[in-house]
């Protein structure tokens, strides 16, 4: 474990001194506003070169991030704190509003063309007088989205990278689409970012216009319309917003560098990245991809945490309605804070030495073995603690299939009959709603983490009687009889089905859940969810070339839930449910195999799931036989 300095008694530190609002030039002629936060000495700027550490934010240079906190100190911390921690130890810190946000000039377009403005700011940092050649990236979020962006240009001086929860390996297949669907957090972040935007800031009746917009009556009128939706009022996020909802098919648009790391994985040579994300985030998978991709290639050096954490909520023990237990927290487990990692992530790449063996290349936290109770916060104790690995997946991680049979059982031994099946109408009009899982951005109309899979009044889109999900006529729910022995289950999940519709085209979905059995606390037990996925059948042969379905076809299809670690106690059950949507946290498929984000009519369909021998669905499960705790 990392431990920082006791500031009092290093002599070294420096003061501060920050130049604010510097306009920095883009090679098109924009200026984006830099704050750089110097090392200094009696109110004068240090002589000397250092190494510079360089946040770009779409959040507000000068800002307060929730993440910015710590389990003592629920406080966060603003911008300007955060860089004066480094600035003390020895290192400058430049922190930029990207393009059309804040203080910058130019039109905010999410994502794109911050490879070329981030490349140029790294140019115009390794040029001033005070860097020494050595620049490191950090951020969280969009913040790690625009260094993996900047990476492909290969900027001058980048060194060193630390991102968390974010980054996009394929922005198609995680985070903004995934299996075909569009995630629609990306509805609600432009939403409310719109409402923060320049545009918004400078009209008083625009700022009324997106006020007087109920967001939650907008999700139940969905689809929406270009022209006729609640951004509207701001045309440049609605455009950007209608593009990536439309473009459904893995093109050259999808390959820019701003979505796609993996197609620029060699440009990660001898640059040393740091990658922390949590299992309730929906960069997991990115993180885990990103691990994968940048440690295969010559001379990639990757390092990972991954926590049982939501969206930068590093240092509270529950995500959701569960608890992981005293262990969960970042601190006292990882490093003493977050800073404190930070700092000697960078004192360990940017300053002469090398990042040292006593560093694990894999750090993660197995969910799961507590008591099953209901705490004295009224979550579910399901505990967890942390384990190391020298690489992903674990080494000993044995891939088990479990064959779903047409009697709701789960169980490693294929199917006996050749032929079976189960059938359900999904109706597009009534979703199954979305209870947890792995979200951001999305309040209030979904809450990410870990939930009983059980409809309330809380649930969007729920509808009375408030009973489990699993009593929908639309869920087929596939589980193990009691486990007579722990399992756990770390690692990535692939979904393999057989499946039929009356559609042209329609979605599976996958959510792999943890059974806890009846309690005293719980005696209708607990249906925790941990992971799940989805496949937009159009997309079940190729990205790039969507086909649609003929009556009667039985199609394979793959389903790539995100990447989860879980104990599954003994007399818990193993437990997969199968559906066709997860709404609000994916759009809906109409069935009818209209034109994504541009369709107004719907049809129900008839979907099957094939269990028989000759069409043996199943999921694949990274069984590990032995995992090493964290010492």
């Amino acid at each position: 474990m990392l431990t920082q300095q006791n500031d009092e008694q290093n002599e070294a530190l420096f003061d501060v001194i920050i130049d604010s609002n510097i306009m920095v030039a883009m090679r098109d002629g924009v200026r984006l506003a830099t704050d750089i936060h110097r090392p200094a000495r009696g109110g004068h700027a240090a002589s000397g070169k250092f190494p510079v550490v360089v946040e770009r934010t779409p959040y507000d240079k000068t800002g307060v991030r929730i993440s910015e906190r710590t389990a003592t100190n629920p406080e966060p911390l603003n911008r300007a704190a955060v860089a004066a921690y480094f600035v003390r130890h020895g290192y400058v810190v430049v922190i930029q509003d990207l393009r059309g946000r804040y203080r910058s000039e130019g039109t905010f377009t999410k994502y794109l063309g911050e490879a070329n403005d981030g490349c140029d700011t790294l140019a115009w940092i390794a040029a001033q007088p005070w860097c020494n050649g050595s620049i490191g990236t950090f951020g969280l979020s969009y913040c790690a989205h625009t260094q993996t962006a900047m990476i492909s240009l290969k900027p001058p001086g980048l060194k060193s990278m630390q991102l968390d929860c974010g980054g996009f390996s394929n922005a198609y297949r995680g985070g903004i689409r995934n299996g075909g669907t569009f995630e629609l957090k990306q509805a609600t972040w432009a939403f409310k970012q719109a409402a923060l935007s320049p545009v918004a800031e400078a009209d008083p009746v625009v700022r009324a216009a997106l006020k007087a917009e109920d967001i939650k009556t907008w999700f139940r009128a969905m689809p929406w319309k270009r022209g006729h939706s609640p951004l509207r009022w701001v045309p440049e996020y609605e455009d950007y917003f209608f593009d990536q909802w439309e473009r459904g098919t893995f093109d050259d648009y999808w390959r820019q560098p701003e979505f796609y790391a993996a197609g620029h994985y060699p440009d990660f040579k001898d640059v040393p990245v740091l990658l922390m994300c949590g299992w309730w985030d929906p960069y997991a998978q990115t993180t885990t991809d990103n691990y994968v991709g940048i440690s295969s290639q010559p001379g990639g050096r990757a390092w990972m945490i991954m926590g049982p954490w939501t969206h930068g909520q590093r240092s509270i023990t529950w995500a959701g309605d569960v608890d992981f237990g005293p262990q969960a927290i970042f601190e006292g487990q990882i490093a003493e804070d977050y800073l404190a990692l930070r700092l000697d992530w960078f004192n360990r790449s940017l300053k002469p030495g090398e990042i040292h063996a006593d560093m694990p290349a894999v750090r993660y936290f197995r969910m799961g073995g507590g008591s099953g109770r209901r705490n004295a916060d009224k979550r579910l104790d399901h505990g967890g603690s942390w384990r190391r690995a020298d690489h992903w997946p674990v080494p000993s991680t044995e891939f088990r299939p479990y064959y779903l049979h047409a009697d709701g059982g789960l169980s490693p031994t294929s199917p006996a009959a050749d032929n079976a099946s189960r059938t359900y109408d999904f109706d597009p009009a009534n979703p199954v709603p979305t209870i947890g899982g792995q979200l951001t951005s999305g309040e209030p109309v979904m809450y990410p983490g870990a939930w009983d899979q059980r409809a309330t009044e809380q649930v969007f889109g729920a509808q009375p009687p408030f009973l489990p999900l699993a009593a929908r006529h639309d869920v087929l729910v596939f589980q193990t009889p009691p486990l007579d022995e722990d399992i756990e289950i770390t690692g990535p999940i692939v979904v393999r089905l057989w499946i039929s519709s009356s559609a042209p085209d329609t979605d599976f979905t996958a959510k792999l859940i943890d059974c806890h059995p009846s309690s005293a606390d719980y005696p209708q037990g607990y249906a925790m969810n941990l992971t799940s996925g989805i496949l937009r059948c159009r997309y079940r042969k190729s990205w790039e070339k969507p086909e649609m379905l003929s009556p009667g076809e039985i199609a394979e299809i793959i389903i790539e839930p995100m990447p989860t670690s879980n104990l599954f106690k003994k007399g818990h059950r193993i437990r997969l449910d199968i559906s066709s949507s997860n709404f609000p946290h994916f759009d809906v498929n109409p069935n009818t195999g209209d034109p994504e984000g541009r369709a107004q009519r719907m049809q129900i369909a008839t979907n099957t799931v094939h269990t028989g021998r000759l069409h043996a669905s199943h999921i694949i499960l990274p069984v590990v036989a032995s995992s090493t705790p964290l010492a």
